[in-house]
């Protein structure tokens, strides 16, 4: 089984003429309607983080900060804007809307993981969330949604070994920032490089006991669909030979799609399928782990891509490779 997380309530983070917007959603979620992933016994609704569930990331002077910027800033249609950074846009019901991101995450990993093997979750959210370091947001991320979700596996169902795995176009720094010094969660990005946020070499990591969790795989604009491809498929049996997941979760970003506005690597959307039925592999060899978990279990939680056309064929892709048979 793969469930969807979805609720209008993410269409209220407004950000007016600005890539990340409500607009993506509509344009998902009116696409999936006519396919057979909107089945009703599939669809998960949010419910709202308490705040010390973000606190596993974020510190409680952050997470005030963000609802107080998100309080006063006065609508877009009155003129009014709000910002955490420069690209990072905030309207009086982002602060709320980004709770429900979080809360969305968690409920997906509550249901994956008392639902038996062969379950997995795709988390229709926003706003995104890799860029957002711990006191920090920047690049459209208001809190990081994957890293709370981590932490959230380990305190509350003391999940060992977590694996992410970031095919954005962008590097998720938040993310391997909070991770980076942490040998229980292994990071593993691929991006386009040298971009936007900068950071991501393929010097970077790890550090102390941390030191080899981290994999980054930087790539050229012009890299082939095939060696990409291979690139990820390598890097896969990589990690495995090193580190041997419980569970893991997917930053899912769209904008490698070929015809993304903020860049794009090439991609087709049948590869977001491919890469999906890659790590869906290495779910079934891996994530036995304790009887609490069992295998082929994955939360995946959308993060970028721009793409209104094309963003909607690579989820249902993305979703196709989620709901291949797996191991029983």
């Amino acid at each position: 089984m793969t469930y969807l997380v979805y609720d209008d309530i993410y269409l209220k983070h407004d950000t007016g003429t600005h890539p990340e917007t409500a607009e993506r959603l509509v344009s998902i979620v009116a696409h999936l309607k006519k396919t057979k992933f909107w089945k009703q016994d599939h669809l998960l609704s949010p419910r709202l983080a308490e705040v010390k569930e973000i606190s596993l990331v974020h510190p409680p002077e952050y997470i005030k900060t963000v609802e107080k910027i998100s309080l006063q800033t006065a609508p877009l249609w009155r003129g009014g804007s709000g910002y955490l950074d420069s690209d990072t846009v905030v309207s009086p019901d982002s602060y709320q809307v980004a709770r429900y991101a979080v809360g969305g995450v968690l409920n997906a990993i509550d249901a994956v993981i008392n639902a038996g093997k062969n379950t997995n979750a795709l988390c229709l959210v926003r706003p995104p969330g890799h860029h957002a370091l711990p006191d920090q947001g920047m690049g459209f991320c208001l809190f990081n949604n994957v890293a709370i979700g981590a932490r959230y596996l380990q305190k509350k169902y003391q999940v060992g070994k977590i694996l992410i795995i970031d095919w954005d176009l962008h590097h998720g720094n938040g993310t391997q920032a909070v991770f980076y010094d942490d040998p229980t969660v292994f990071y593993f990005s691929m991006h386009r490089f040298p971009y936007y946020p900068g950071t991501g070499a393929a010097e970077e990591t790890g550090l102390d006991q941390g030191e080899g969790f981290t994999l980054n795989i930087p790539l050229a604009p012009d890299i082939t669909r095939n060696e990409y491809l291979k690139k990820f498929e390598a890097a896969l049996l990589k990690i495995k030979q090193k580190f041997t997941p419980d569970f893991i979760l997917i930053s899912a970003g769209f904008d490698g799609y070929k015809n993304d506005p903020l860049g794009g690597l090439g991609l087709e959307a049948a590869d977001f399928q491919t890469l999906t039925e890659l790590v869906k592999k290495l779910a079934d060899e891996c994530c036995d782990g304790p009887a609490a978990i069992g295998a082929s279990r994955i939360v995946s939680v959308l993060e970028g891509g721009y793409s209104l056309e094309g963003l909607p064929y690579c989820i249902e892709a993305h979703l196709n490779g989620l709901s291949a048979p797996g191991k029983d």
